[in-house]
C-alpha cells in the first residue's frame, strides 16, 4: 500500500504538509474506509489516516484530538495530532512506541486494566452534558439496524424491535467517549499503557465505553473488571440504562459485522443478544 490509496486531494495535503513523506508500511483493517499509514518525514516517523468518500471516522478522529486527547497528549499517553483537514478526510499524527496489547501476555495482567480504567477515567471526567435525545435516537439506530440486512432470526429481531419499541425516553448523561475501549486500541511500551485510535469518539453515556470490555476482556480474563475499576473508580453502569446499552450494542454488532463480512465479530453479536435476551426473561 502506498499513498496512490490515498485521494488526490489528501496526497496534496501530506505532500504540503510533510514533504518527502516516505510511506513505510500499511496498517489498515480492511474492514472500514479508512487507509491508515507508518511514514516518515525527516527523522520523525508519523501515521496518516484518511478516509474514503463515505467515511465518518475521521471527522469523529479530529474533533477528539482538538477537544478532548490534551491529558492523554500530555502525559505521553495518547499521540499528538500535527495536521489535519476533517472536509479531505485526513489527519497526521506522532507515532506512538509499543506492541498493541491485543494477542500479547500484556492483555492477561491485571496491571493493563488498571492503567486503561486510570486513563479512561481522566478522559471522560474531562465535560458532562445532559442529552434529552439520546436514548431515543439510539433506539431509532438499533431499530434502522433491525430493518436492515442482517441474519438475526425473525422471531428474535420482532422481540428485540417490541422491546426497544417499549423502552422510556429518557435523558442520558453523555462525557467524552472512546467508542473502542479494548485491547485491540491500546499499546503497551514497557509496561506504559497508550491509546490509539479515536476514529469512534463522540459524547455518549460513560457506561458505553465498558460495552466491548464486558464481552471481550472482562469475561476472558478473571480479575480484568476489577482491576478496571479499581483504576477507574465507581461504576458507571446503571442497570436499567447498561441494559438498553448491552441490547442497542447487541443489535449493532451484529447487523454491522453482517455488513462488512466480518464473520467473527457478527457470532460476537449473535452471542450477545442470546445473552441480553436471556438476562430480560
Amino acid at each position: 500500500m502506498s499513498r496512490e490509496a490515498l485521494s488526490p486531494r489528501q496526497r496534496a495535503l501530506i505532500e504540503d504538509w510533510l514533504p518527502g513523506i516516505e510511506i513505510e508500511a500499511d496498517m489498515s483493517w480492511d474492514l472500514v474506509e479508512t487507509t491508515v499509514l507508518r511514514a516518515k518525514a525527516g527523522e520523525r516517523l508519523v501515521v496518516v489516516k484518511a478516509g474514503g468518500a463515505s467515511d465518518r471516522h475521521i471527522e469523529r478522529e479530529v474533533r477528539a484530538h482538538r477537544e478532548w486527547t490534551g491529558p492523554w497528549v500530555r502525559r505521553g499517553r495518547a499521540a499528538r495530532m500535527l495536521h489535519a483537514d476533517a472536509e479531505a478526510k485526513i489527519l497526521v499524527t506522532e507515532y506512538l512506541p509499543g506492541t498493541l496489547v491485543q494477542g500479547t501476555t500484556a492483555a492477561a495482567e491485571m496491571d493493563t486494566y488498571a492503567q486503561a480504567g486510570e486513563l479512561l477515567r481522566e478522559y471522560h471526567a474531562q465535560t458532562a452534558i445532559e442529552d434529552p435525545d439520546y436514548e431515543p435516537r439510539m433506539n431509532a439506530k438499533a431499530l434502522a439496524w433491525l430493518d436492515g440486512p442482517h441474519r438475526i432470526a425473525a422471531q428474535v429481531a420482532d422481540e428485540l424491535r417490541t422491546m426497544v419499541r417499549s423502552w422510556p425516553h429518557l435523558a442520558a448523561t453523555c462525557v467524552p467517549t472512546h467508542g473502542d475501549w479494548q485491547c485491540r486500541n491500546w499499546l503497551c511500551d514497557d509496561g506504559v499503557l497508550r491509546v490509539i485510535d479515536l476514529g469512534r469518539a463522540g459524547l455518549r453515556p460513560a457506561a458505553e465505553d465498558f460495552e466491548r470490555l464486558a464481552v471481550q476482556e472482562f469475561a476472558w480474563y478473571p480479575g480484568a473488571e476489577e482491576a478496571f475499576l479499581s483504576g477507574y473508580g465507581a461504576d458507571p453502569r446503571e442497570p436499567g440504562a447498561w441494559f438498553r446499552q448491552r441490547v442497542r450494542s447487541a443489535v449493532g454488532t451484529a447487523c454491522w459485522a453482517h455488513r462488512v463480512g466480518d464473520r467473527d465479530f457478527e457470532a460476537q453479536g449473535h452471542r450477545m443478544i442470546t445473552d441480553v435476551l436471556a438476562g430480560a426473561a
